[in-house]
């Protein structure tokens, strides 16, 4: 504690800096496409799903984070999706909102998981979601 009147001492917090780095623009990720690593199943109520995003679009292994337009579209009912580094505890916010039949787009800059990876949570009470990524830039 620090006597009334006294400032209390200035740190400095420590980054680390990181290059960006743009990309065509690259559908990534879209759960209306027949069932696969970057396609469907639309996601469900509940469980997250991992998608790894380095290695593809031009994301290079070693990127720490992407630049992504994120879509949320034929939701069964409204909800939202948490989009974060897998391997992490989800945030306390969400990436994108959105009501029943409604689409709804968001850009966002989104740190990856040690894997490359993303994780992608859908809260809503049932039902499901269609979910594209589109990626336009990376961090290193």
């Amino acid at each position: 504690m620090t006597p009334f009147g006294t400032p209390p001492p200035t740190t400095t917090p420590t980054s680390v800096a990181a290059s960006a780095y743009t990309l065509k623009p690259c559908r990534l990720i879209d759960t209306r496409q027949p069932d696969g690593p970057y396609g469907g199943p639309a996601l469900s109520a509940g469980p997250d799903r991992v998608f790894v995003l380095t290695g593809q679009c031009g994301i290079p292994v070693n990127a720490t984070a992407v630049a992504v337009n994120v879509t949320a579209t034929g939701a069964t009912v409204g909800g939202d999706l948490a989009i974060y580094p897998n391997g992490t505890p989800p945030p306390d916010t969400s990436t994108i909102d959105y009501n029943a039949n409604q689409t709804r787009a968001n850009n966002a800059i989104l740190v990856l998981g040690a894997s490359g990876d993303i994780a992608v949570h859908c809260d809503q009470a049932s039902g499901t979601v269609q979910f594209i990524l589109d990626v336009n830039g990376y961090f290193q």
